[in-house]
């Protein structure tokens, strides 16, 4: 197949200065709408990716992110989500993004061009064979991504990319590539619209799915989160009250004393348990 950058084509619309407001909005919405199309196309490359992290996850393994410009800050964001949202250690799911921490506010000038500095990254994570190493690209053509998954590969490490144009270099990299194919954006080239959308829709998918199998999530609740603020205590105590029957004060004295949902509700019921004959 030959490669084809459709990531570059340029836009279905065109005189974008003489539109009013009301149709640059419509457009970009109409434009919007083919993006959960085209993630769930994907979702058997998603699943097939999702348990085999799992089970890389239950033996200590870590997913790390690898991006460049919106892909990579896309990366870092939902790992920077996981400990607050299911309690997990910052260092089970973590962004890299080529041209470090400085790249997520100011574009670093050429940091996404070297191809060995991602696996020179990686490799200062002691990464080894139970982790996962997800390149993400819109182009696909990343060289900091391309050689992070080609060392990562060589290692027996399980790699997976998220792309947006069909049989890409990045995807030939990796063992479960995902792609999704959103058309040309609304501005010509400007990945950070639909291909960033999908990337962001799709990393959801990974981490929350692969959270719930780990059982950091019970019913629909997020009952491993940290209680880092005034609105997630009330919303665990919340949580306590209505699984254990009890009133507002006593839920928040035993959130508060156990230090998550989870923690308080079991050590309730475990109380509770008749004691063995």
């Amino acid at each position: 197949m030959t490669f084809v950058k459709i990531t570059e084509r340029s836009s279905l619309y065109d005189n974008l200065e003489n539109k009013s407001v009301t149709e640059i909005l419509t457009d970009i919405n109409n434009e919007d709408k083919k993006v959960a199309i085209a993630v769930e196309k994907a979702i058997p490359q998603i699943e097939k990716l999702v348990s085999q992290i799992v089970l890389r996850m239950q033996q200590g393994g870590r997913i790390f992110y690898m991006g460049a410009g919106t892909s990579g800050r896309l990366g870092v964001l939902d790992a920077s989500e996981i400990p607050p949202t299911f309690g997990m250690p910052d260092t089970w799911v973590i962004g890299l993004i080529a041209g470090g921490d400085n790249a997520l506010r100011n574009p670093v000038e050429k940091a996404e061009d070297n191809m060995e500095k991602g696996w020179l990254e990686l490799q200062g994570h002691n990464i080894n064979d139970k982790d996962t190493v997800i390149g993400i690209a819109a182009s696909g053509t990343t060289p900091y991504v391309i050689g992070a998954l080609r060392e990562a590969r060589k290692h027996g490490i399980l790699t997976a990319s998220i792309s947006s144009n069909p049989d890409s270099p990045l995807s030939q990299e990796a063992d479960i590539p995902i792609e999704i194919i959103v058309g040309p954006e609304y501005v010509t080239g400007s990945s950070r619209m639909k291909s960033g959308t999908g990337q962001k829709l799709i990393l959801n998918m990974i981490t929350t799915a692969t959270m719930i199998k780990l059982g950091r999530v019970k019913g629909n609740r997020m009952v491993n989160m940290q209680l880092s603020n005034a609105k997630l205590v009330d919303r665990g105590t919340r949580m306590v009250s209505e699984e254990l029957g009890i009133d507002y004060k006593q839920a928040k004295n035993l959130l508060l004393l156990h230090g998550s949902v989870k923690k308080a509700v079991d050590a309730v019921k475990m109380q509770a348990a008749p004691s063995p004959a």
